[in-house]
C-alpha cells in the first residue's frame, strides 16, 4: 500500500469532517499505526502539498494539515461512489453511449479518460466507444471539461436492437467473473473478523480503539478498490450467484461495528489547529 494511499484513506474515512486542519504530531501517531516511519509521513505530506491535495498550514513552530479544495473533491467524489453507489436502481433498457476519439500526440488525456470512465463504471464495447446502463452525461461533461476535451468526446442515449444476447454485450464490457471472485475474496477475509469482533463486542461490551482504528482503515482501504471494479449494473443483468450484495451488506455492518470505537481513538489522538483564522498558510 502507497504511503499517499494511505493519506488519503485517513482523511477520506476520518479527518475531512473534523473542523480545521490536524497537527503533524496527531497524523504521525495515526499513521504510524499504519507502519509509516515519522521520516515517512512528512516526506509523504510534503509530496501531497506540492501536488495541491493538502495545504500545510503554521502555528508558532506547529505544522498543521487539511485539505484543499481539490482534496475535499476528489474525497467526496469518491466516498459516493464507496458508500452510496447506484445500486439496484430500476431501468428502462436505455444505455448511455460515450464515444471519443482523442488525437494521438494527447494521449496521456486519452489514458487520464479512461481511468475516469472506469471509475464511472463505463465499459469499453470498443476502444473509442464505452457504454454505460446509468446516465453519465453530466459526470462525463464534467470530466471532459476538466480534461479540455469537450471537441473530441460525444455521449448518446440509445437503446440495444441486435444483435448479441444481452449476457454476451455484457462479457464483452466487464468481467463480471472476476468482479465476483473478488466480492468472494473480500467476504471470505473479512467475515470471520467480523463475527470475532461482534463476538467479542457482545461479550465485553467494548472494542479496543486502537485496534478498531487501525481494522476499520483496512476494510475501508480494501473495499474502495471496488467502485473501479464494479459498473453497479442493473439487478437483471447480474449473474444469478453475483455476490456484490452480501459484500456491501457486511462492509456496512464490520464498519458501523467498527465506528465509535475507531472515531474515539482519533479523537484522542487528534490535535486540531485552534482557529483557522489566526493560521498563516505555507
Amino acid at each position: 500500500m502507497r504511503s499517499q494511499d494511505k493519506v488519503f484513506t485517513l482523511y477520506g474515512d476520518y479527518l475531512r469532517f473534523r473542523e480545521g486542519p490536524v497537527s503533524v504530531d496527531s497524523l504521525i501517531t495515526l499513521l504510524g499505526q499504519l507502519d509509516l516511519s515519522e521520516a515517512a509521513v512528512r516526506s509523504v505530506l510534503w509530496r501531497m502539498t506540492r501536488k495541491g491535495w493538502l495545504t500545510m498550514y503554521r502555528i508558532g513552530s506547529g505544522s498543521y494539515y487539511g485539505l484543499t479544495p481539490r482534496g475535499h473533491k476528489l474525497l467526496e467524489e469518491g466516498s459516493q461512489r464507496i458508500y452510496d453507489p447506484p445500486r439496484n436502481e430500476p431501468w428502462d433498457g436505455t444505455w448511455y453511449l460515450v464515444a471519443y476519439s482523442i488525437p494521438e500526440d494527447r494521449r496521456r488525456l486519452r489514458d487520464r479518460l479512461r481511468v475516469r470512465l472506469l471509475w464511472l463504471g463505463c465499459g469499453p464495447l470498443t476502444s473509442g466507444l464505452w457504454i454505460s446502463p446509468h446516465n453519465v452525461r453530466h459526470a462525463v461533461e464534467e470530466i471532459a471539461t476538466t480534461l479540455d476535451i469537450t471537441g473530441h468526446i460525444e455521449v448518446f442515449r440509445a437503446q440495444h436492437l441486435g444483435f448479441s444476447d444481452i449476457h454476451t454485450l455484457i462479457s464483452q464490457c466487464w468481467d463480471l467473473p472476476a468482479v465476483n471472485a473478488r466480492y468472494a475474496a473480500f467476504i471470505e477475509k473479512y467475515r470471520p473478523e467480523y463475527e470475532r469482533h461482534q463476538a467479542e463486542a457482545d461479550i465485553n461490551g467494548h472494542l479496543p480503539p486502537a485496534e478498531c482504528f487501525v481494522r476499520r482503515f483496512m476494510l475501508v482501504h480494501e473495499y474502495r478498490e471496488f467502485p473501479f471494479l464494479d459498473p453497479y449494473l442493473p439487478q437483471e443483468l447480474l449473474p444469478a450467484d453475483w455476490r456484490g450484495d452480501e459484500a456491501v451488506e457486511l462492509f456496512r455492518a464490520y464498519h458501523n461495528l467498527l465506528t465509535q470505537p475507531a472515531e474515539a481513538y482519533v479523537d484522542s489522538v487528534c490535535e486540531v489547529a485552534p482557529a483557522v483564522s489566526v493560521i498563516s498558510e505555507q
